[in-house]
């Protein structure tokens, strides 16, 4: 394990911008279904820098999720992508750590926005030198500690790799600032780049995706291996490809009950956006065993954008970050409601009471949420 001290790069003072949600707006599927430009009369839909945040009801159940009390407010609206992907809780820490956006220099990786809860959510960069180009992450269990009740001691990035560093996953202790790379290969093969995972929380396996977009964005070599959904195994070193055919997986979920993954497709933007490609979410069964997957079928469509970050709350409803902001889906696949803010939004995190929105340059936060975040007991000790 690779010790080091953690190299702040940016820090930022914190700046609030206040914008307070009055009510959830009912959307007429009635008219909408006749009217492709309905979205219009209910919010700004060209703003390219918004300052509003909406509830928008598709179904009369979004009420019971979201709650009639739900308010919203701007955090953050920066000049540069601190708000991507990961929004991993740690409670050694008390803060919640973020994966900026790719900036399109090799000089510039990608950094970890770290956001300090207790502290009025203000913000600061770190880097890890295990830790070439991070994305999504996870709370990490250890082997041996994955059915401790205590504090998960770190969290898993995953690790898209460079032109010289491999993809992987990497082990990162947010307080010492120690980071260990557990996984570079596939049984001697390279992987392209992952871009999200989950732990187990009975079996301690991680379930990963690997997609394209380190090649894509020009700070990785072409792939060689085939787009999968993958299971790790950290005790036994076991690591097996799970699913296939996929264009771009990318977000992946479980359940509250673990017997049904969720993984999004977003091959609508590779080199550019083509949106008759994939902006899809697919449901598998999860087999008793917890080690393979069976049963795929198409979960939801998003309409706007493509489904990347995803998360469940204790309900079963599946969130994702999708092209306008956060689309929540019942466990049937019915759209019942976004959190609209009009511009890409690619994951988010749920806090006790509350849901961080992650749109790049701009930080929102909805606090007095109804709906539970699927670890927000295990995260948060509640």
């Amino acid at each position: 394990m690779e010790a080091q001290v953690a190299v702040i790069w940016k820090t930022i003072i914190v700046t609030i911008v206040t914008n307070i949600m009055s009510s959830i707006i009912p959307v007429d599927l009635v008219s909408f279904a006749t009217d492709p430009s309905y979205l219009n009369t209910l919010v700004t839909t060209n703003a390219s820098n918004p300052s509003v945040i909406n509830l928008l009801a598709y179904d009369e159940s979004f009420v019971s999720v979201v709650g009639e009390n739900a308010t919203a407010r701007q955090l953050h609206n920066l000049d540069w992508q601190a708000f991507h992907e990961a929004g991993v809780y740690n409670r050694d820490a008390k803060k919640l750590y973020v994966t900026s956006n790719w900036a399109g220099d090799l000089n510039n990786p990608i950094n970890v926005t770290i956001i300090d809860l207790a502290n009025n959510y203000s913000i600061s960069s770190t880097r890890y030198s295990a830790l070439a180009e991070a994305n999504g992450a996870t709370s990490y269990y250890p082997p041996g500690t994955q059915t401790n009740s205590s504090t998960p001691s770190r969290v898993l990035y995953c690790d898209q790799g460079d032109l010289v560093n491999p993809a992987g996953l990497v082990s990162v202790d947010p307080v010492t600032g120690e980071s260990e790379k557990i996984l570079n290969n596939y049984l001697g093969r390279n992987f392209s780049s992952p871009n999200d995972a989950r732990q187990h929380p009975v079996t301690g396996d991680i379930w990963f995706t690997d997609a394209d977009y380190g090649y894509i964005q020009h700070f990785r070599p072409a792939p060689t291996i085939p787009k999968h959904v993958y299971r790790f195994s950290p005790g036994t070193g076991e690591i097996a490809a799970v699913a296939d055919g996929f264009t771009q997986p990318n977000g992946l979920e479980f359940s509250p009950d673990y017997k049904t993954l969720y993984v999004s497709d977003t091959g609508a933007v590779e080199f550019d956006k083509n949106l008759t490609r994939p902006a899809t979410l697919y449901a598998f069964d999860i087999t008793e065993d917890g080690k393979r997957l069976t049963g795929r079928r198409t979960f939801a469509y998003s309409d706007n954008g493509f489904p990347d970050g995803l998360h469940t709350d204790t309900e079963g409803n599946v969130w994702a970050g999708c092209g306008d902001g956060i689309h929540i889906w019942n466990p049937l696949g019915t759209l019942i409601g976004k959190i609209w803010v009009g511009v890409e939004t690619n994951n988010f995190a749920f806090l006790p009471g509350a849901v961080l929105v992650f749109s790049n340059a701009q930080l929102w936060i909805v606090e007095n949420l109804k709906a539970v975040g699927r670890e927000i007991s295990k995260d948060f000790g509640v």
